[in-house]
This record gives structure tokens, C-alpha cells and sequence, in this order.
């Protein structure tokens, strides 16, 4: 599908997500993008945050068999990873310390030459804080192409002096010390709650521990330039609010109440309108809405869909609604009404909360 010379690709066999893996050469240097699905379907890419990549950010939400059934049967997933971070099978070269660092605008450019290479002209998006604002950037100078928009803990503004200040010191961190204990302790109380990271009974839940394994394969000191150029960017950041309303495709706003980026989402849904955009808030939940709690993503992530015009031939809600998963929303009614009526579909979206603690 268009996929040019100068561009390598590399297939792995054994990746979990089963699919291809492309290196693919940019002006502004190499990028990996794992493609999972029919490339003659619709193409769905996704940006992950500071420090993750495809499988550390989207792993909770895609290896769900409903997301599989609704996002699978209706499109090709295009993973793209953030310049260096991605999965050491594929081997994540340290980024020259000569070489330029790149401005989101250019990480925004990059995710256009990505499509370019790949020959698609409209894309889905889904894009988790940091990957939230390169996706939503790139929706702003690429109005044309973006079908839709899907954000997960989105910033849009550049960051307040508290937030400038303590990345700096993850960047000085980061410098000296690498991925030492006390940035990867950092980076768990970014992406998940309080409430996840502790477990209900003092006890370390089973995602947290899974995380801890990850980040020792994924977050090691031989990645820890190029999470510095990634984060340093995201911390040179420019403000994006004029440029919200001038958006053309709707858009759909996750974010855990609990989450560092909670004020922000609200935000930048309330500049962005109600006719365009709708805030799901999910109780006891962080930033990383993908992986806490994924299952509170799948209603509306399909009705949104569905105002779109993408129509799926089974409902996923039946597939799980016989299962003893607390947090499936098939499971208990944890959707507010709002989301079922007719006005919800994509078109006139109502901010809603969806509370997916549900005590059994």
C-alpha cells in the first residue's frame, strides 16, 4: 500500500498483538509502527505517553475480546510508537545525543509522512496524554485527514509552571540516573490511580505488578535519552485551545477521575462543545484509562462509532454479559442513560460519567 524503498520493514512472528512491525524512515528519522488487522479496512492509529509504547499503553484495551470484536472487525490498527520507544524485540536504538530534537509539531509531521507511506488518506485516532496532544496536533494541521478523534487523559495547553517544574526534574532524572526506581515510581502515579496503585487492601494489584515487569524490559536505561526527547518536548509544548473549536471531527474524551490531567480533559472538552464532543469521567481511575479500566471504554467507544457511520454486525455487550467481570459494562448498568439516546450518537454527544467500581 504505498510503501516506499527507503523505508524498512521487519516482521516478528511472536509479537503479542500478531501483525507486522514496519521501521519506517521520516524526515524526521526512523519510527516503528506495528500494523494489527485487513489493510483494506479503515485505518485506526494510535500515540501512547511519555515513557509506554503500543503493547505498555494499549494492551488492556485491545487484548479485550469485545475491543477486538468492535475495534478489529471494523478496522486495521496502525500502533505508532514515539521516536526510540519501541518494543526491544523490534530494538529501540538510542537516539543520538547530535541529533536534533524533535518539536511536537514534528512528532505531529512525522504521523502524516507515516500515513503517506502507508497510502491512507482518513484516519481514526487514539491518542493516550502526551500521544493525546501529538494526535490532537496533528488533527489541527491536517484537518482532512482525520476522521475522528479518541482521546485518553488529552492535554492541550502548554503546561503550568508546576508541571514545567517537576519534569524538569524527571529530565534530570532521567539524565544522571536513568530509568532509576524512584522516576519509574514517578511515571506509575502518572498513568494510574491511587486506589490501583496501593489495592484495596494494602496489597499491590495484579496490573501494577505486571507494569513493574514491563517497565524493567521496556523503561530500561538504555531508552532513558529517548524518553528525555520525548518528554522534553511534550514539555515544550504549545497551547492548542484556539485551535480546538476549528476541529471538524467529532470527538470522544476519556479520563479517570483521579487522573493528574482530570482539570485539563474538562477543559478542553468544555472549549471544544458539546456538539462536537463528549467527557466520559471514570470513577477510581488515573490517567491510563486504557489499562485500569478498559472495559468503561467499550460502550461508548462503539456508540461514537456508530454516530460515525462504522456499524459492526454483533453487539460486543452480549459476548461479555454472561461473564463475572465486575468492571464489564455489559455486567451492571455503570453507563449513564444519556449515552443510549438518540441524540448521543456521535452527532449531539452528552458529557457523561460512567462509574465502573461496582460493588457485587
Amino acid at each position: 500500500m504505498g510503501e516506499s524503498s527507503d523505508s524498512a520493514s521487519i516482521h516478528i512472528d511472536m509479537l503479542p498483538f500478531g501483525g507486522k512491525e514496519f521501521v519506517v524512515k521520516t524526515s524526521k528519522g526512523l519510527i516503528s509502527v506495528f500494523v494489527c488487522g485487513d489493510q483494506e479496512k479503515p485505518a485506526l492509529i494510535t500515540y501512547p505517553d511519555v515513557a509506554l509504547n503500543y503493547m505498555s499503553c494499549f494492551q488492556g484495551l485491545f487484548f479485550c475480546s469485545d475491543a477486538a470484536s468492535l475495534l478489529l472487525h471494523n478496522f486495521c490498527i496502525y500502533h505508532i510508537d514515539a521516536p526510540g520507544h519501541e518494543l526491544l524485540q523490534v530494538g529501540a536504538e538510542v537516539i543520538s545525543p547530535d541529533a536534533p530534537l524533535l518539536s511536537v509539531n514534528d512528532l505531529a509531521d512525522q504521523v502524516a509522512e507515516v500515513l503517506d507511506y502507508f497510502g491512507l488518506k482518513e484516519v481514526m485516532c487514539v491518542g493516550v496524554t502526551a500521544g493525546a496532544y501529538i494526535l490532537t496536533l496533528f488533527a489541527m494541521k491536517y484537518t482532512e485527514r482525520v476522521l475522528g478523534l479518541i482521546l485518553v487523559s488529552p492535554i492541550c495547553r502548554a503546561p503550568l509552571w508546576t508541571e514545567w517544574l517537576y519534569n524538569k526534574v524527571l529530565l534530570n532524572l532521567l539524565y544522571f540516573y536513568g530509568m532509576c526506581g524512584v522516576l519509574k515510581e514517578c511515571l506509575l502515579q502518572r498513568y494510574f490511580s491511587k486506589e490501583l496503585r496501593s489495592g484495596l487492601h494494602g496489597a499491590e494489584s495484579d496490573i501494577i505488578q505486571t507494569f513493574r515487569k514491563m517497565c524493567l524490559q521496556l523503561l530500561d536505561e538504555r531508552q532513558s535519552l529517548n524518553v528525555m526527547r520525548f518528554l522534553e518536548a511534550i514539555n515544550a509544548r504549545h497551547d492548542l485551545t484556539d485551535g480546538l473549536k476549528k476541529l471538524q471531527c467529532k470527538t470522544l474524551i476519556f479520563v479517570g477521575e483521579s487522573s493528574e490531567f482530570h482539570a485539563e480533559a474538562v477543559y478542553m472538552s468544555g472549549k471544544m462543545g458539546r456538539q462536537s464532543c463528549a467527557l466520559v469521567e471514570v470513577q477510581a481511575c488515573g490517567s491510563l484509562v486504557t489499562e485500569e479500566h478498559p472495559y468503561a471504554m467499550l460502550i461508548p467507544i462503539e456508540f461514537f462509532l456508530m454516530g460515525l457511520g462504522y456499524y459492526r454486525q454483533q453487539h460486543f455487550a452480549f459476548s461479555s454479559s454472561n461473564g463475572s467481570n465486575p468492571t464489564s459494562p455489559s455486567s451492571h448498568s455503570c453507563i449513564a442513560p444519556e449515552l443510549l439516546s438518540s441524540e448521543s450518537l456521535g452527532v449531539k454527544l452528552k458529557p457523561i460519567k460512567t462509574r465502573v467500581d461496582i460493588e457485587v
